[in-house]
C-alpha cells in the first residue's frame, strides 16, 4: 500500500494554520500551577525541548534544499520556521514560569549540542534519502513522547494552548514525513543502493551516528527523571515502525529499514546495544564544553519575544 498525499492540498493546509507567539496571552493566569518541585525538573527537561525543535528545523532547512518539487521545498521552508516557532514558544513559557534570568538563553545537554554540531556541519552534504528518514524518527520521538509528556503533565492552560498549536503543527510534519519516505521509496533499487552506500562512505556520518545513538538514550533518562514511564518514548519509537510498514515502497529504503532496526534496540531493554548507547551517554557527559563549537548564527533567531 503506498501512503498518497496532495502536496499542493497539505501546503494550502500549512499556509492556512500559520499562528504567531503574539495568538497566545503569555501573561494570563496559570503559572503558579508549576510547583516548585516540577520546577525545578522542568527547566532542563525544557531547555532540551526547544534545542531539539532546532535540530527539526535545521534538518528540514537542508531537507529544501534536497526536495525534488518546489512545492515540498516550500513545505520544508514552512517546516523549518514552524520549528523554530516551537522553540521559541518554548522559550517564551520558560520565561513565564521564571526558568530564566534576564536575557539568558537556556543550553541544551551535551547530546543536543554534538547533534546540532552535527547537522550544522553535514546536513546540507546529506542526500534527501538519509535526512527523510531519520529526522522522521526524531520528530515520532519528540511529537510522541516529549510533547505529549507536557501535555499530560503540565495544567498551565497557557501551555497547554502553546502546546495544542505546536502538536498540530507536529502533526503535518509527520503526515508530509512519512509521505516523502513512501516517495522516495519509488525509486529504483540501484539508486537507493548508490545513496546507501555513498552516504555510508562519507567520514561525518559516522560522527552523526556517534551523535545519534546516544540522543536517544538519554531523551529516554530524561524522561524517567522526569517521573514518566519510558515506554511512552517507546510507544513513539514503535509508531515509526507501524507506520513506514503500511507503505511498500517506504520498506524499500535501505535507511528505512536501518533506522527501524536501530528503533527497535532501543526499544528492547535486553539488547547489548544498550551497552553501547549507555557507555556513549557517559562519555560525551564528559566532553570538555571547550571542545564543542559554539552555537550556530541561526540559534540568535531564538526569541521569547511574541513578535506576529
Amino acid at each position: 500500500m503506498a501512503i498518497t498525499m496532495d502536496f499542493d492540498d497539505m501546503l494550502a493546509k500549512i499556509k492556512d494554520r500559520q499562528w504567531a507567539l503574539a495568538d497566545i496571552d503569555w501573561d494570563a493566569p496559570g503559572a503558579e500551577t508549576i510547583s516548585p518541585e516540577l520546577h525545578a525538573k522542568l527547566k532542563p527537561f525544557m531547555a532540551n525541548l526547544m534545542w531539539i525543535e532546532n535540530v527539526g528545523a535545521r534538518g528540514f532547512a537542508a531537507m529544501a534544499k534536497k526536495a525534488p518539487t518546489e512545492t515540498l521545498r516550500e513545505i520544508y521552508r514552512y517546516f523549518h520556521a514552524e520549528e523554530q516557532r516551537h522553540a521559541n514558544a518554548e522559550l517564551a513559557l520558560m520565561r513565564r514560569w521564571g526558568m530564566l534570568d534576564g536575557d539568558e538563553m537556556p543550553q541544551p545537554n551535551v547530546n543536543v549540542k554534538l547533534v546540532i554540531d552535527f547537522l550544522d556541519r553535514y546536513a546540507d552534504d546529506m542526500s534527501l534519502s538519509f535526512l527523510g528518514t531519520v529526522i522522521p524518527m526524531l520528530e515520532v520521538a519528540l511529537d510522541g513522547a516529549l510533547v505529549k509528556f507536557i501535555m499530560d503533565e503540565i495544567e498551565d492552560p497557557v501551555c497547554q494552548d502553546a502546546f495544542k498549536k505546536i502538536n498540530n503543527d507536529e502533526s503535518r510534519h509527520l503526515a508530509v514525513d512519512f509521505a516523502v519516505m513512501d516517495l522516495l521509496g519509488h525509486s529504483h533499487v540501484r539508486k537507493l543502493a548508490i545513496d546507501l552506500v555513498g552516504g555510508w562512505m562519507k567520514p561525518s556520518l559516522l560522527i552523526g551516528v556517534l551523535s545519534y545513538v546516544p540522543l536517544l538514550n538519554k531523551m529516554r533518562d530524561n524522561i524517567v527523571e522526569m517521573g514518566v514511564d519510558e515506554q511512552k518514548l517507546y510507544s513513539a519509537l514503535k509508531r515509526y515502525a507501524n507506520v513506514g510498514e503500511r507503505s511498500e515502497f517506504a520498506r524499500r529504503l535501505p535507511m528505512y529499514q536501518i533506522v527501524k532496526m536501530h528503533g527497535g534496540w532501543v526499544i528492547d531493554r535486553n539488547h547489548p546495544y544498550h551497552l553501547f548507547a549507555d557507555a556513549l551517554v557517559k562519555i560525551t557527559a564528559r566532553v570538555p564544553k571547550a571542545l564543542l563549537r559554539r552555537d550556530p548564527t541561526w540559534v540568535k533567531e531564538v526569541t521569547y519575544e511574541p513578535a506576529a
